[in-house]
């Protein structure tokens, strides 16, 4: 993108925030110190067909954001924002320009590639942190170019016209399932439901069970949340792999996996990158 056309955007949307407020406001950071934010348009994997048709992101294959600032830092600080799990909604808020964009509502893969834009922004694009190697099990910190990282685009349609809302037939018992693909909303609700299980004393994991719950919304009509629980606890395994199979191939998103090459056997393997602290606290020399 040109300097120029982000200069008229920043420009169009100070504008619209001064008239909207019936305010005259200055563009302090240039005006004053000659420094412009940078606004990129970043690629949505879903490329927005999932969205309603009255939301801001319906059919829209790139987003807008601002690069990360200080502001953005006191966000990803904030002890109270950490504790209720909302810190990178709120950072995804505070980088959106358009501001009627709720990032509850935007798909996990969507929000995946906004948060590894804003990173970029933020810190560049080398990301170093500690793996396993898959041969020798020996970790090593290594280096990755984030964006090398290939976007995985969504390639199979909804059942409707902006519509969240996936259909797929079960090899064994030969239902008809309606699914959806996971939001910022249901991932903070399966993590609210996580750890209200494990204070009740709850200590046996049921990440699959969870995980379809959330996403699945019919089974061959039936949308009663009740029998859909007890289809799900007592499908065959067989159907439940295909299912987790056929969702996570298609679900549009980045793929937080690249190559690396182990000091120790010397291998070259494929890795699924971690998403630590360093993701976002880079180590700074």
């Amino acid at each position: 993108m040109s300097k120029n056309k982000r200069s008229t955007r920043n420009e169009v949307f100070t504008a619209a925030q001064a008239q909207s407020q019936g305010i005259t406001t200055r563009n302090v950071m240039k005006e004053d110190f000659g420094v412009e934010i940078p606004v990129e348009s970043i690629p949505l994997p879903s490329k927005g067909v999932v969205y309603p048709t009255d939301s801001s992101l319906h059919a829209q294959e790139t987003v807008d954001v601002t690069a990360m600032t200080a502001r953005e830092e006191d966000i990803l600080t904030s002890r109270a924002l950490i504790k209720k799990g909302t810190v990178i909604t709120e950072l995804l808020r505070s980088c959106l320009v358009n501001k009627d964009i709720n990032p509850d509502h935007i798909l996990s893969g969507d929000r995946n590639a906004l948060m590894t834009a804003i990173r970029i922004t933020g810190y560049g694009s080398d990301y170093v942190v500690e793996v396993e190697c898959p041969d020798c099990d020996e970790k090593s910190k290594q280096t990755f170019d984030l964006t090398g990282l290939p976007i995985k685009r969504l390639e199979i349609l909804p059942i409707d016209i902006g519509a969240n809302c996936f259909e797929v037939e079960l090899p064994l018992t030969k239902k008809r399932i309606q699914f959806k693909f996971l939001t910022g909303t249901d991932e903070r609700e399966m993590s609210v439901t996580s750890e209200r299980r494990k204070k009740s004393g709850f200590q046996a994991d049921s990440l699959i069970t969870q995980r379809f719950r959330q996403q699945v919304a019919s089974i061959d009509g039936i949308v009663d949340q009740g029998k859909i629980n007890m289809f799900i606890n007592n499908m065959p395994a067989g159907d439940s792999l295909f299912l987790r199979k056929y969702i996570d191939k298609h679900e549009p998103g980045i793929e937080m996996k690249a190559w690396m090459e182990c000091p120790n056997c010397f291998e070259h393997s494929e890795v699924r990158l971690p998403m630590g602290a360093s993701f976002f606290w880079p180590d700074v020399e």
